[in-house]
């Protein structure tokens, strides 16, 4: 329940902002489409599994060729973990996710990206 809330709370946020962002770390994530997606052309979500990194290196998930993110989200993970920061990249084709610990100097990041066609 958590992870979804923190998806639809960062496509909330991206909607209200405008897209502005950062480029990050890139990384290879797993693509699929998902339920939920009906009558959006090319809607997919592309998932970027957890990895633990330093804190606040930023970790990246891009939309295959051709589509643009219409929404994501991140997760930190662990005891002590503090999600900062969820939001598209500059040029919309991803999602960069970045957390912290405060007991230890790295973190588990897990990255979303919703995509479809523009």
């Amino acid at each position: 329940m958590r992870g979804r809330l923190v998806i639809a709370g960062a496509a909330l946020a991206m909607a209200l902002t405008g897209g502005t962002a950062w480029a990050g770390e890139t990384g290879a994530g797993t693509t699929g489409p998902h339920h939920g997606g009906k009558g959006i052309p090319g809607y997919e979500m592309v998932t970027l599994p957890n990895e633990n990194v330093p804190n606040f290196q930023r970790r990246t998930v891009y939309c295959p060729e051709g589509k643009k993110v219409i929404g994501g989200g991140a997760e930190a993970r662990g005891n002590e973990a503090v999600l900062v920061g969820s939001f598209p990249t500059d040029d919309g084709t991803g999602w960069i996710g970045l957390g912290r610990q405060t007991d230890t100097d790295n973190v588990g990041i897990s990255v979303f990206a919703i995509c479809a066609y523009a």
